[in-house]
């Protein structure tokens, strides 16, 4: 037995006339709004409302933003404006009331590991690269496999890219 599968599933089917369900509903809730606001305020307080209103029913009934419905552009800034942010770029860090006591205890102050530079970085990191491999595939011998530790702990350590992949 065979099943068609249904083609073109984010098309959504228009219903009354040339709109689409949602389309209408904003359509017609902007029109009973602008009606309501005619009805019961002064024209000259209902003029600028009622173009308002409907310049927002038109837009989310009709308007698209970056290929996505007008109401999915005015949820995220509305949670942009209510939600607390955060600045990753910003570099203003607060000092640490420890940091100074730890030196001031020591006397002296950490050593920084500093990596040494070779002559062919490109070798190294081929070679570096070639070790894991073999050791991803499970041929690499003991004396390879703890090279390549000592070298991971120096820095930062190589991913391959098996290991660097998006989980």
């Amino acid at each position: 037995m065979q099943f068609q599968v249904p083609q073109f599933i984010e098309v959504e089917d228009k219903i009354f006339g040339p709109l689409t369900f949602k389309q209408f509903i904003y359509v017609g809730g902007g029109l009973g709004a602008s009606y309501i606001m005619w009805r019961v305020l002064p024209i000259y307080v209902a003029g600028p409302l009622i173009a308002a209103v409907a310049g927002l029913a038109a837009g989310l009934a009709f308007f698209q933003l970056n290929g996505r419905p007008f109401i999915v552009g005015l949820e995220s800034g509305f949670f942009f404006l209510i939600r607390s942010k955060l600045y990753l770029w910003n570099n203003a860090r607060k000092k640490s009331a420890k940091a100074p006591a730890s030196v001031a205890l020591t006397g002296r102050r950490a050593e920084i590991y500093v990596p040494k530079l070779s002559e062919s970085k490109l070798h190294e990191l081929s070679w570096s690269l070639d070790i894991k491999e073999r050791i991803a595939a499970g041929v690499a011998t003991e004396d390879e496999r703890r090279v390549i530790r000592a070298k991971e702990n120096i820095v930062a350590p190589l991913r391959t890219a098996q290991e660097a992949r998006i989980q």
